[in-house]
C-alpha cells in the first residue's frame, strides 16, 4: 500500500504573513474542529490497543510510551500525571523520549534518528513480556521509535503506536497501530498543530480507560488522587460529602485521619 506523509502536504492556506490576528485564529480554529472527528474514526484501533493495556497492566505490567519532539513531550505529559490523578506509583505508565530528559525542554540533535538508544533506553527499566510499548510518532517514521517496537517484537512485548499518517513504516512494526489521519497542518509540517492534539486525545483515552479499568475511579470521582495542593484537598472533601452525606467538617475529619478519598468513604460507611 502506498504511503504518504499528509503530515508534511501543502497547508489549505497561503500567505500566512498577509492574514490579520482574527483571520488566523478563526483559521485555526477550523482546522482544529476536524481533530475530534478523526479521532473517533480510529476509535476501533484504540479499543483494540486499549483492550491489551488493561489486560497487560492488571497482570502486573507497566506502559511506556516512546517518542521524539513533541510526540515524546506528550508520551512524558501524559505519564506523568498519572500518580497524581489515579494515586498510582510513578513506574506504572513511563514516558521515554529520544535524547533523554534533556530533551524535554530543547531539541537534542539527531536524538531521533538512532537506530539502536530506543531499546537501549526500554533496557534500562528492564522490560519484560509483561509490558506494553507504544510509540508515538506524527510521521510514523521516526527510527528511535520504529527501532525500539522492532525488538520488542522480537522479545514477545505487546506493542502499539499512534500516528498521523496512513500505512506507515511504524504503523506497520506496532502489532496495534492506531492512525489518526489528520491532513495537513495549517503551518505546513507543523504537526505539534492538529496531529499533537490527536495524540493527546488519544493518549487521555489510554490512560483514563485504563486506570478505570484498574479500579482507579469511583462513580466518576478520581478517589485515589494524590493530595497535592489545597484545590486538590478542598475536592476531596467535597467527593466525601456527596459520598457520605455527611456535612464538610465531618468530610475533613475523615480526610485528616485517613488521608486520602477512597479510605475516607470506606471507613464513613462502617
Amino acid at each position: 500500500m502506498t504511503f504518504i506523509k499528509t503530515t508534511e502536504q501543502a497547508s489549505n492556506y497561503n500567505n500566512l504573513e498577509k492574514m490579520s490576528v482574527n483571520e488566523i485564529v478563526h483559521a485555526i480554529n477550523k482546522e482544529d474542529q476536524t481533530v475530534p472527528l478523526a479521532v473517533e474514526k480510529a476509535l476501533p484501533q484504540i479499543e483494540l490497543l486499549l483492550t491489551n493495556v488493561v489486560t497487560k497492566l492488571k497482570e502486573g505490567g507497566r506502559l511506556f510510551y516512546m517518542g521524539a519532539g513533541t510526540s515524546g513531550r506528550l508520551g512524558i505529559l501524559d505519564a506523568s500525571e498519572c500518580p497524581p490523578t489515579f494515586g498510582v506509583s510513578h513506574d506504572v505508565v513511563i514516558g521515554i523520549i529520544a535524547g533523554g530528559d534533556h530533551a524535554i525542554r530543547k531539541a537534542v540533535e539527531n536524538a531521533e534518528d538512532s537506530t539502536t538508544q530506543g531499546w537501549l533506553d526500554l533496557e534500562a527499566y528492564h522490560i519484560t513480556e509483561k509490558d506494553v510499548v507504544i510509540g508515538i510518532a506524527a510521521s510514523g517514521t521516526t527510527p528511535y521509535v520504529i527501532s525500539a517496537l522492532e525488538q520488542c517484537n522480537k522479545h514477545n512485548i505487546i506493542t502499539g503506536c499512534i500516528t498521523c499518517n496512513n500505512n506507515s513504516p511504524l504503523a506497520h512494526t506496532a502489532q496495534f497501530p492506531v492512525e489518526v489521519i489528520v491532513g495537513p497542518e495549517f503551518l505546513t509540517g507543523s504537526s505539534r498543530m492538529k496531529a499533537g492534539t490527536a495524540q493527546k486525545l488519544v493518549l487521555n483515552m489510554i490512560t483514563t480507560t485504563t486506570m478505570i479499568q484498574l479500579g482507579k475511579v469511583k462513580g466518576n470521582k478520581m478517589v485515589d488522587m494524590q493530595l497535592s495542593n489545597d484545590k486538590l484537598v478542598k475536592r476531596a472533601i467535597t467527593m466525601i460529602m456527596e459520598e457520605l452525606n455527611i456535612s464538610e467538617t465531618e468530610a475533613a475529619s475523615l480526610l485528616e485521619t485517613h488521608k486520602n478519598v477512597r479510605d475516607s468513604i470506606t471507613h464513613g460507611r462502617q
